[in-house]
């Protein structure tokens, strides 16, 4: 596997200074951007089909690793609420090793392709649900089975490797190979590949949430307010999107119980909060169309 090639640049890396491992790590890192940018079209096409599932029912994204890559996998899921504003119960996590893999490693956790089979069925997973499997090697037998189980329950399952021609690849209905090649320091995943893996899931997940609403003239609007920062910034963008006083946005923001669609709304005059919400869901949750029929009917 090329993950697991030594990279004759390296080979000294040993006698290196800080300063100059650091500084070649470093350029090597930029392979891990350059493999993204040439899996695009396949990243845009795992948007476009999970928005395509996920807009017409109320399926879930779930996320299948082990390991770093398993990691890296629960850190973009957990984002999503706080940004966007994606619900919990939209969300299921699959981790070899179960939630204490998230800190320490469990060891043959990886190794249980039954187990990652198991995981699947006991979240119900079903066609409403999106299923992405991450795994660098590409044959992780725990998201293997994962995968295998979640297409069999004819769910959109999306893999993604940093080898070639992998079962992961071939197993899931939408396979991203990330080109990363040998390490730095020869099988570990957690530099360039896993880079990569946190490159290409940000902009998966990112470029969806906008998708489904989540954004609106460059603005996070999908975000719930929950915490004093987060209530500020939601103040500044509905400042910035209805240009009313700061004291109408902030009361605009608690009226709307911190959920920053809601908000724009009641900034415009809209009403009140369950009007807002009439508003959002005859929109189809577009904040734009909202905005433009509320224009149209005033």
């Amino acid at each position: 596997m090329a993950t697991e090639d030594l990279d004759p640049h390296f080979a000294e890396i040993d006698k290196w200074t800080s300063q100059k491992a650091i500084d070649e790590m470093a350029n090597g890192q930029i392979s891990a951007i350059r493999a993204v940018q040439s899996a695009s079209a396949k990243l845009a096409e795992a948007v476009d089909a999970a928005k395509q599932r996920l807009a017409a029912t109320n399926g879930r994204l779930v996320y299948v690793g082990a390991g770093t890559s398993g990691r890296v996998a629960v850190q973009d899921g957990v984002e999503l609420n706080p940004t966007f504003g994606w619900p919990w119960d939209r969300l299921v996590f699959a981790m070899a090793g179960g939630t204490v893999a998230l800190m320490q490693a469990v060891e043959n956790a990886e190794d249980d392709y039954e187990a990652g089979a198991k995981a699947m069925l006991e979240a119900e997973v079903s066609k409403d649900d999106v299923v992405i499997g991450v795994a660098a090697s590409g044959r992780t037998p725990y998201t293997l089975g994962a995968l295998t189980a979640a297409r069999a329950n004819n769910a959109l399952t999306i893999g993604i490797s940093n080898n070639p021609e992998t079962p992961l690849l071939e197993c899931a209905e939408i396979g991203i190979f990330l080109d990363t090649g040998p390490e730095p320091l020869a099988g570990s995943t957690r530099l360039k590949a896993g880079t990569s893996q946190k490159i290409a899931l940000n902009l998966f997940s990112t470029a969806l949430m906008i998708a489904l609403g989540g954004a609106y003239k460059g603005y996070m609007v999908g975000m719930i307010a929950t915490n004093a920062k987060l209530r500020a910034r939601a103040t500044q963008i509905v400042k910035s999107l209805t240009n009313v006083t700061n004291e109408t946005a902030s009361n605009a923001v608690q009226t709307a119980h911190g959920n920053l669609k809601l908000a724009v709304l009641i900034a415009l005059g809209i009403g009140s909060r369950k009007d807002a919400i009439n508003a959002m869901e005859t929109a189809g949750g577009s904040l734009r169309k909202a905005i433009e029929s509320h224009k149209a009917n005033s």
